[in-house]
């Protein structure tokens, strides 16, 4: 995997990796930016969603589960001083369907962040992770 980051103007950089698809960073006004672009640790919670996400949802499905809707909130804690890692995140899913079985669901985000899930395993290193879920059924 490659990546390259181009500064752009002020403190707004162009991210590219792989995949060709650009990211904006910038930071806020404050931090001399103009808060015109994600901020680089933001971009590492999206991808502890994307990566765990995308993980589970693959799991559910090859356990045929009937998921119609899903979503993954985290909220993250930062260290007060430098270099302001990530101390404690909770990562918690949402999950839309029709007859979703819990122990399916508990066993995909189990998968997810013991096998599968390699943002995760780069996080853990600094970060106490707690995962919830909650099942919606849906009515439709």
């Amino acid at each position: 995997m490659n990546a390259t980051v181009t500064l752009e103007q002020g403190m707004t950089f162009l991210g590219t990796a792989n995949s060709g698809f650009p990211v904006q960073m910038d930071a806020s006004a404050a931090g001399g930016g103009d808060d015109s672009g994600v901020r680089p640790m933001e971009l590492f919670l999206l991808g502890l969603g994307g990566c765990t996400g995308m993980d589970v949802i693959s799991i559910l499905r090859k356990k045929r589960q009937d998921v119609t809707g899903f979503e993954v909130q985290l909220d993250a804690k930062q260290a007060k001083g430098h270099p302001h890692v990530f101390t404690r995140i909770t990562v918690h899913y949402i999950i839309r369907g029709k007859s979703v079985d819990p122990k399916a669901v508990a066993r995909s985000i189990e998968l997810s962040e013991s096998k599968y899930c390699p943002a995760q395993a780069i996080l853990a290193a600094t970060a106490e992770i707690e995962h919830t879920y909650e099942i919606i059924e849906d009515e439709s």
